[in-house]
């Protein structure tokens, strides 16, 4: 029983670690957006090759049934990564120089500027003064009146 039960796994677990090397079908994971295999369009299309966790060496992998894509867009805007440098100037048309001009345009000036408002001037002296504190004076360094006299007795 137990032998039966283990060759069974081992069966089922064979067949999911070869599929990694079978053909694979690509369907995109999103619509609209190619995916693109060494300038092929593989969205849904077989696609063989050696990937995944048995790659030994890379392989370059074959796609059944996508087509080519032009790696050039051949439109007429300009992109830098085609490689080609775009046209060179503006078709403008130079006008005769006999031609009525246009009339001066009127003379047009604007500023702008910003200032505080105007505080009231500070007087130097209040009127009033704080009343002013001494500091001490002579050695009198904040310490209590009866240890700053005290004296070092003399040891016998």
């Amino acid at each position: 029983m137990r032998v039966g039960l283990a060759l069974a796994i081992l069966i089922g677990t064979a067949g999911t670690a070869l599929a990694d090397t079978s053909p694979v079908l690509v369907i995109p994971g999103r619509a609209g957006v190619p995916i693109i295999i060494n300038g092929v369009d593989a969205s849904y299309a077989v696609v063989e090759g050696d990937w995944g966790l048995s790659k030994g060496v890379h392989v370059t992998p074959t796609v059944y049934g996508g087509r080519y894509v032009d790696p050039v867009p051949n439109v007429g805007h300009y992109y830098p990564t085609g490689g080609l440098r775009p046209g060179y100037g503006r078709l403008e048309i130079e006008p005769p120089a006999d031609r009525p001009l246009p009339q001066p345009a009127e003379s047009y000036h604007q500023s702008w500027s910003a200032h505080s408002t105007p505080q009231p001037v500070q007087p130097d002296v209040p009127f009033y003064p704080p009343p002013v504190t001494l500091a001490p004076q002579g050695g009198d360094f904040g310490m209590p009146q009866d240890f700053q006299h005290r004296r070092p007795r003399k040891l016998p």
